[in-house]
């Protein structure tokens, strides 16, 4: 059984604070990719993080060969009960990727109040979309 201490600082091995991601990347711009990995309907994913790529979990398998292996894809979903950003850094680890989670996702960006961009408008017509994230 793990001990806490050493679940610790896996924990922190894995995941990077928001502040400290806009610190490293000021550090090394060029070591580090920022990916939205969040699934869900477009009319609630309404804006992705200032300089992030976007790559649901759902689509992430396919478009692996887009991220470069020579960074650190620092992904992120929802919030902090969202599983979706652990479960991209599973994936992209076991590919030989060097990933890391952001923590609390685009609600602690936002309650921060760090920079974000809009995502284009919905472009279907259908009124009737699952709510269903997949965390």
């Amino acid at each position: 059984m793990m001990e806490r201490i050493e679940y610790f600082k896996a924990r922190l091995e894995a995941n990077i604070s928001p502040m400290e991601y806009r610190r490293a990347k000021e550090e090394n711009p060029e070591g580090y990719l920022l990916v939205d990995v969040r699934v869900g309907p477009e009319e609630i994913k309404k804006e992705k993080l200032e300089g992030a790529m976007v790559i649901p979990l759902t689509e992430l398998q396919e478009r692996m060969s887009e991220l470069p292996k020579k960074k650190t894809i620092i992904l992120y979903c929802w919030d902090t009960w969202c599983t979706l950003a652990s479960k991209a850094a599973v994936l992209l680890l076991e590919n030989d990727y060097d990933a890391k989670e952001l923590y609390g996702g685009l609600a602690a960006w936002r309650t921060l109040d760090f920079p974000t961009l809009p995502l284009p408008e919905i472009t279907s017509s259908s009124t009737e979309r699952s709510l269903d994230c997949e965390c």
